[in-house]
């Protein structure tokens, strides 16, 4: 496993949330961006019983997370800033199709499975950023297409865009963070804002439900609160985050 896991889980836990059991999610009970199902099948794979999703511990969403979403898109052998894209991707489509989608980018066959030709395409590649790009693009096109889009479709587009088209240097969606890590600068946040200015200038209802999320997550592990759910990306939030990415990275 290489290093840049942990900075890739971190940044897909940001947007994931705590415990949520969205009746239009065909995923039903979710926790941490684990399913019911998912969990369930982790733990009697290992030999353990099953139990509800809200009780799962770090550890094992590490496990899940490591073991059935970026193993299984060949994290540790794409170039740093793809692999979370890609990572991403997986967690919240899955494996097969986040590949069929970089396959789709680099004009070789599309069999669900990042393999030797794959892999190959990638490494002739020149413009990683804008490969990064093009994903994400095509991703969020691809979702728009989908029965669940007036529930979930602004959530998702903060997710893989942020709050602005293409990357910026002060946004939060997978595309700009991606875009960071492929200049090689492997950080879990964007660049902080100036003192005194929280990022969004206006308050967010989706960073608010992650802000509650966080609190409650935080607390059970004896970590900073992030304060108020305001819906304001503020240092307090910024500093719960992290603290969030570096204990699940321990």
């Amino acid at each position: 496993m290489r290093e840049i896991f942990p900075t890739a889980l971190g940044n897909v836990l940001s947007h994931e949330g705590g415990y949520v059991n969205h009746p239009a999610d065909p995923g039903g009970a979710t926790n941490q961006g684990v399913t019911q199902r998912t969990y369930d099948g982790w733990r009697i794979a290992n030999g353990l019983a099953p139990r509800s999703v809200r009780l799962i511990e770090a550890d094992e969403v590490r496990a899940i997370y490591l073991a059935q979403y970026w193993a299984a898109v060949a994290g540790d052998l794409l170039p740093a800033g793809l692999d979370y894209a890609v990572f991403d991707f997986a967690v919240n489509s899955g494996p097969a199709r986040a590949a069929r989608f970089l396959q789709a980018e680099l004009g070789v066959p599309q069999d669900g499975q990042v393999g030797a030709i794959t892999l190959a395409a990638v490494r002739g590649v020149n413009d990683i950023e804008g490969l990064i790009g093009r994903l994400c693009e095509a991703r969020l096109a691809w979702m728009h297409g989908l029965s669940t889009w007036r529930t979930f479709g602004r959530g998702w587009t903060r997710r893989v865009m942020g709050q602005r088209d293409g990357a910026q240097d002060d946004d939060t969606g997978v595309i700009d963070r991606a875009a960071f890590m492929a200049r090689g600068i492997a950080q879990p946040l964007p660049i902080a804002p100036a003192p005194g200015r929280a990022v969004p200038v206006t308050a967010d209802d989706d960073l608010a439900e992650f802000q509650t999320a966080l609190r409650a997550l935080n607390a059970r592990h004896g970590l900073p609160s992030p304060g108020r759910s305001d819906g304001l990306w503020g240092p307090a939030t910024a500093g719960a985050t992290l603290a969030l990415h570096r204990f699940m990275a321990a």
